[in-house]
């Protein structure tokens, strides 16, 4: 059974730092697409970040510098370091997992369903 569990959200101040896990079963991380999705309040489903089955990273403009992804292929584990967060990076973080890449490309709207799998999500509120 497929499952994605996150956790490491949280209340962080402006520039502070927070790392988010997702421990997924029932699949490998190192064989599929894997992306950190968010959605904040009151705005659409956005990708973050992404990295491929042979390691390659990716990141929306505006957490280049800032994010950086990685796997644990022996936790079976994805992580997301956060850096320099701001108020605009408050959102829930959703992990996420398809066997082609780039579910969003034709589409206007991205949805959780666009993906093969995804977890329950992980708050991230920064605020002083």
């Amino acid at each position: 059974q497929v499952q994605l569990v996150e956790t490491g959200g949280g209340l962080v101040q402006p520039g502070g730092s927070l790392t988010l896990s997702c421990a997924a079963s029932g699949f490998s991380v190192s064989r599929e697409w894997m992306y950190w999705v968010r959605q904040a309040p009151g705005k659409g489903l956005e990708w973050v970040s992404w990295m491929s089955p042979d390691g390659v990273p990716d990141y929306i403009e505006s957490v280049k510098g800032r994010f950086v992804i990685s796997r644990d292929s022996a936790a079976n584990t994805l992580r997301l370091r956060m850096n320099s967060l701001n108020s605009e990076d408050t959102a829930v973080y959703y992990c996420a997992q398809t066997i082609d890449p780039f579910p969003w490309l034709g589409k206007k709207d991205l949805r959780l369903t666009d993906f093969t799998s995804w977890g329950q999500g992980t708050q991230v509120t920064v605020s002083s």
